[in-house]
């Protein structure tokens, strides 16, 4: 589009040029900032200065500094200081990993041994620690490995032998770099939202996966700029290692300035060494926050290592498939949706609260196998905690419910209930699938790794054929087209819609919706409606949380009514949302109709 046609269309009192004047071979001249032409010429100019003072003056010794920039000794001390570095990084952050673990677990007693070990290590300077280390032999005259508090030994060492300087420094790098990247991970993982905890858990992935492929993928985001400056410390921690007398880069570098007093040019190759460690450092880190934070933008830059890791991939699954797996062809238009008979929910004097605040009341409730049914009422009125209690995201404090029979979160032996353990709730929680009001994909897996997440992992489906089923569920739901994008570049309908195919591979009997449309633009409801009133007759039984009154009368079998925690009414649409008995039920539906 041409300027002229732009101004064409200004209102006749704006300063617009004479009709058929053209402006195509005018010349444009870039607006001036005259305040940053001075601040570039002032950054020159200092560089400038710099340079020359260093460059210029011989005090500096750089034909010193090239003589030994290179020396075999230097290497040496160099080659040292990168497998200290390397050794206390990858020890040190296991050991905060397990440690942040331990932080955030359920246990009261390991959670305070993890803060008591942050607490102590932090507040010791590494300085302190390296010397305690180097001295043990004088608190502890053996190291032995055995049974504790009896005489049972399987070995044992002199500690003055098997704590050598080296290994001083390696404990000491590895201890102290443990308690800060504790707290970085720890402050990774609170960062990710609970709502992906609770869609991990939802698909009945074990706890393992939940955090080695959902939340720790996530908490890397707000990880890795911390980390690499803890590793950064590490890199140049190592050169407090001098006071043991172990022949790294800073220590040699002193052992030569003693002999020859050339002070500043050996202090000027270590710092340039301590330069160009930390210049690959900030470009690994560079390259891996990228990778990381795949499916944070809409457009994210190309990343070296996210090629290079794609294309390995990509090539395993080449020879796999070439090998042990058969072509699989592509579904037809008319493929319907995996599916399988519904399952009978029973809901038996169930109550819920909060503090003070009761959210369910001896709720009792009985839905037929692949019926559907449309919960309704005000906000707080307790919905959304009876389905999330149906999936046993949400423990009850009195009452049951059962999904064919079989208690969730229980287990029946004559006439007592047992808890049933996390793993074992997972389980069962395959069979009860739940779409999340806000979604809940998770932004670092594409659309189809979505999908193909729990049947790989839970239901033990193989690869090629999770892949083939996740496909036919993006053509159903419309989104073939989008099997490789992020959630980030989907619009609001789309990732309800991929929500929606990702319970849906699991095949369950039940499946939760939780208000599907109340975070979705107007003009997007319908598109996700459509998608649930296919899957109304499919078999499946669907409970859902809406507002949508209209779709709640063409779809459910049966509307129930809730108030306060309470139902107060429920029966066929025709009867409920026609002509309700209860009276807050006609006054409810007076304000929404």
């Amino acid at each position: 589009m041409t300027l002229a046609s732009n101004v064409a269309g200004l209102p006749a009192h704006a300063d617009a040029p004479a009709p058929g004047r053209d402006f195509s071979r005018y010349r444009i001249v870039p607006a001036r900032y005259p305040a940053r032409t001075v601040g570039t010429i002032f950054a020159a100019g200092v560089i400038v200065v710099v340079l020359h003072s260093v460059l210029s003056n011989p005090r500096w010794g750089w034909d010193i500094f090239a003589e030994w920039f290179f020396a075999e000794p230097v290497l040496v001390g160099l080659g040292r200081t990168l497998l200290l570095t390397l050794l206390g990084t990858t020890f040190g952050f296991l050991l905060g990993t397990l440690l942040a673990l331990a932080r955030v677990s359920g246990s009261p007693l390991l959670a305070a041994l993890s803060w008591g070990y942050v607490w102590l290590f932090r507040s010791i300077p590494l300085i302190v620690l390296l010397l305690i280390l180097n001295n043990l032999g004088y608190l502890y005259g053996t190291i032995w490995l055995g049974v504790p508090f009896t005489e049972i030994s399987f070995a044992s060492w002199q500690t003055t032998q098997l704590i050598t300087p080296f290994l001083a420094a390696v404990l000491g790098l590895t201890l102290n770099a443990a308690a800060f990247s504790s707290e970085i991970v720890r402050g990774g993982i609170l960062a990710v939202d609970q709502g992906q905890h609770e869609a991990a858990a939802a698909l009945g992935l074990p706890r393992h996966r939940q955090v080695s492929r959902i939340v720790l993928p996530q908490a890397m985001r707000s990880i890795l700029p911390t980390a690499f400056n803890e590793i950064i410390s590490i890199a140049k921690g190592t050169s407090q290692v001098y006071i043991l007398a172990l022949p790294e880069l800073f220590y040699t570098i002193q052992v030569i300035y003693r002999r020859n007093l050339e002070v500043i040019p050996l202090l000027m190759v270590a710092t340039v060494w301590y330069l160009v460690i930390l210049s690959v450092l900030s470009f690994v880190q560079r390259h891996i926050e990228r990778y990381y934070s795949r499916g944070a933008l809409r457009n994210p830059p190309p990343s070296l290592i996210a090629q290079a890791l794609e294309r390995l991939r990509r090539t395993i699954d080449q020879g796999t498939a070439r090998s042990t797996v058969p072509a699989v062809p592509a579904p037809s238009a008319g493929a319907g949706l995996p599916a399988r008979s519904g399952g009978e929910i029973r809901i038996s004097c169930v109550s819920k609260s909060f503090g003070a605040l009761k959210v369910l009341d001896d709720v009792n409730l009985a839905l037929r196998p692949g019926s559907v049914t449309a919960v309704i009422g005000q906000s707080g009125s307790g919905k959304s905690t009876l389905l999330r209690a149906i999936n046993h995201l949400e423990r009850v404090d009195e009452g049951f419910i059962a999904i064919d029979g079989d208690l969730i979160g229980y287990r029946q032996d004559g006439e007592t209930l047992y808890e049933l353990k996390e793993k074992d709730i997972l389980a069962r929680r395959v069979d009860v699938g739940m779409v999340f009001q806000n979604f809940n994909l998770f932004p670092h897996l594409t659309a189809i790794e979505n999908i193909i997440e729990a049947p790989v992992t839970v239901r033990g489906v193989g690869r090629a054929q999770a892949l083939a089923e996740a496909r036919e569920l993006l053509a159903r739901v419309g989104l073939a087209e989008k099997a490789d994008a992020y959630p980030r570049q989907l619009s609001g309908g789309q990732q309800q819609r991929v929500a929606i195919a990702r319970a849906l591979a699991l095949r369950p009997k039940v499946l939760l919706f939780d208000e599907p449309t109340s975070a979705l633009d107007p003009e997007l409801v319908g598109e996700v409606l459509d998608v649930i009133k296919e899957l109304a007759r499919s078999g499946v039984t669907l409970v859902i949380v809406t507002h949508e009154i209209a779709f709640a009368r063409e779809v459910a079998d049966q509307v129930v009514f809730m108030e306060d925690g309470r139902i107060l009414e429920q029966g066929p649409p025709a009867r409920v949302l026609a002509e309700p008995d209860h009276p807050r039920t006609r006054e409810f539906l007076a304000k929404v109709l």
